[in-house]
């Protein structure tokens, strides 16, 4: 469980990161081992979200050199980290693995617009589980 405290903490943080970066989270969950429920004493906390720009900046004809993930410093054990929308369909696109694990959390902190169930119900039509399969397989070697 993630304490009500903590919460408010990450939601702060969504906003802050929406008004320094001028983008728009559409999704964001918890993804380490406190989403799926074996946190051990030090874990901290793996929040990974989805984000768009405004309009104007996919417009752009530098849009292949921009920067399409955020990063942020880990501030008392919170870990941000998050794709633009475009990367992240495109890794859906090509199944990858840690997005289909986003869509599947149990910990939510902002899913705008149905954002979740919308992707979800691509899934049976997008996903390659044997790239996913593939993927686990060789962490597992």
């Amino acid at each position: 469980m993630i304490s009500e405290d903590v919460r408010r903490d990450i939601q702060g943080r969504l906003r802050a990161i929406e008004e320094e970066h001028d983008v728009r989270v559409l999704f964001a969950v918890e993804s380490g081992s406190r989403a799926w429920g074996f946190p051990s004493p030090n874990s901290d906390y793996d929040v990974r979200f989805i984000y768009a720009h405004p309009r104007e900046w996919y417009l752009s004809l530098d849009l292949e050199e921009r920067r399409d993930v955020i990063e942020c410093e880990i501030v008392d054990d919170i870990d941000l980290s998050g794709w633009d929308i475009r990367k992240a369909l495109k890794l859906f696109w090509q199944s990858n693995p840690s997005f289909v694990e986003w869509l599947h959390s149990p910990i939510v902190y902002r899913d705008e617009a149905g954002f979740a169930d919308r992707a979800r119900a691509l899934l049976p039509d997008i996903y390659d589980v044997n790239k996913g399969v593939h993927h686990y397989w060789s962490m597992a070697d």
